[in-house]
C-alpha cells in the first residue's frame, strides 16, 4: 500500500481551533457497516447503542509538558516540549531552536522556578532534558510552569488561552503520563456518561499513555515502511472479564478513541486464545487495511489527518473507499476536524 493512497482534500478553515462548548454538543458522523451516512450529534450517541454494549474508554491524563526558558549566560529564549520521560529526572524532548543547544548547557524555565541540563540528540534532533527535580517534585513542577503541549496545528500560542487545561482533558483522566489527549473522551460530560448508563451500556477503562508519535508524520512512501513509535498500556483483568462477558453474551464493544482501539487490541494479539487477557507493557502495534480486528465492533473517534496511521486505522476497520466517503461528506457538510473537532462513530466492516 502506499501512504498516498490514503489522502485526501481538507481545506484549512476546518481544522478546529477549540473545542464545542459544551462539550457533547459537537456533531456526530454515523458510519454503519452498510447503508447511508447519518449526520448526528454526540447526544445522540446513546440512541445508536444497544443494552449490553460495553463502552471502553482511556483513563490517560494529559501532563503540561510544554515549557519556556532561556540559556543560563546568553539569555537565549528555548521552548522546550517533553515527549518521553527516559528516568525520574529527565525527559527526551523537542527543542526550539534545537542548533543552539550543545551537551552541557543550562536552561532556567519560568524564571529559575525549574531548572535543566541539556544532554545528547538523537537520530531524530530530539534533546535529553536532565532537570533539577525527579518524580513527584518534577511532575509538581511541571504542573506549575508547564503549558499543555497543545497539537500544531491549534494555531496559537501555548498558555494563550488558560481554559485549555480543562478542555485538552477528558472526565476520565485519572493516570498522569499522556503527553497528547486521547481526543475521542473530549466529548464526554456528566449528563451525557448518565444517559448511557440509563441505556444499559457498561463502561470500563483501559490506560494507554498518548505519546507524541500520535501526530508523526508518515514520511515513507510504502505504508509497510513505517515504523511506529511505541506507548506505555495497561488492560486490567477486570476489563478483560468485561470484554469477554460482554462478546460472550452477543454485546458490541465501542472503542472511544482509537488508543483504547490500540490497547484492546494489543491485548487482544498477545492474548493465547480466543478470549481477552490483561495486558501491560510497550505497544507499538500498527493497523492498517487487512488487519482482522478480534476485540472492538464500534469505535468512536475524532476526525484524522490526511495520510496520517489514524486514518490508516479507520480504514483498516470500516474500509478505504467508505472512510474516503465518509470524510468527503463530512467535507462537504462543514464537520470540523481534528483533536478539538466533530465525531464519527464507525461500525465495524465484515470482512
Amino acid at each position: 500500500m502506499r501512504v498516498a493512497d490514503f489522502d485526501f482534500d481538507l481545506p484549512p478553515e476546518l481544522i478546529a481551533q477549540a473545542p464545542a462548548e459544551p462539550r457533547d454538543s459537537a456533531r456526530l458522523l454515523h458510519v454503519p457497516a452498510d447503508g447511508g451516512l447519518a449526520d448526528r450529534g454526540v447526544r445522540d450517541l446513546p440512541d445508536l447503542l444497544r443494552p449490553g454494549d460495553l463502552m471502553v474508554v482511556n483513563d490517560t491524563k494529559v501532563i503540561p509538558t510544554r515549557l519556556f526558558g532561556r540559556r543560563e549566560g546568553s539569555g537565549g529564549r528555548i521552548e522546550a516540549t517533553l515527549v518521553e520521560e527516559a528516568a525520574a529526572d529527565s525527559w527526551i524532548a523537542y527543542c526550539r531552536p534545537a542548533k543552539r543547544l550543545k551537551p552541557g548547557d543550562a536552561i532556567l524555565f519560568a524564571d529559575g522556578a525549574l531548572a535543566a541540563t541539556v544532554g545528547a540528540k538523537d537520530a531524530e534532533g530530539r534533546v535529553r532534558l536532565s532537570f533539577n527535580a525527579s518524580g513527584a517534585g518534577l511532575r509538581e513542577a511541571l504542573w506549575r510552569v508547564g503549558s499543555m503541549p497543545l497539537p500544531p496545528y491549534i494555531k496559537r500560542a501555548a498558555g494563550a488561552d488558560p481554559a485549555d487545561r480543562d478542555h485538552y482533558q477528558t472526565v476520565f483522566a485519572r493516570e498522569e503520563g499522556a503527553v497528547a489527549a486521547p481526543t475521542a473522551g473530549l466529548h464526554f460530560t456528566p449528563a451525557l456518561l448518565q444517559a448511557i448508563e440509563a441505556r444499559g451500556v457498561r463502561r470500563v477503562e483501559v490506560t494507554l499513555h498518548v505519546g507524541a508519535g500520535t501526530f508523526a508524520a508518515v514520511k515513507a512512501e510504502n505504508v509497510a515502511d513505517h515504523k511506529m513509535h511505541s506507548e506505555w498500556a495497561r488492560l486490567t483483568r477486570e476489563t478483560a472479564r468485561a470484554v469477554n462477558e460482554t462478546r460472550a453474551a452477543g454485546g458490541r464493544v465501542l472503542a472511544i478513541g482509537t488508543t483504547a482501539m490500540r490497547t484492546l487490541e494489543s491485548a487482544a494479539a498477545a492474548s493465547a486464545g480466543p478470549e481477552i487477557e490483561p495486558f501491560e507493557g510497550d505497544t507499538d502495534i500498527f493497523i492498517t487495511p487487512g488487519y482482522r480486528f478480534r476485540a472492538v465492533d464500534l469505535l468512536l473517534t475524532n476526525f484524522h489527518l490526511p495520510k496520517s496511521t489514524l486514518f490508516m486505522l479507520v480504514s483498516a476497520f470500516s474500509g478505504l473507499d467508505r472512510m474516503k466517503a465518509a470524510y468527503a461528506h463530512a467535507v462537504a457538510e462543514r464537520y470540523r476536524f481534528f483533536s478539538y473537532g466533530d465525531a464519527c462513530l464507525l461500525e465495524r466492516a465484515e470482512t
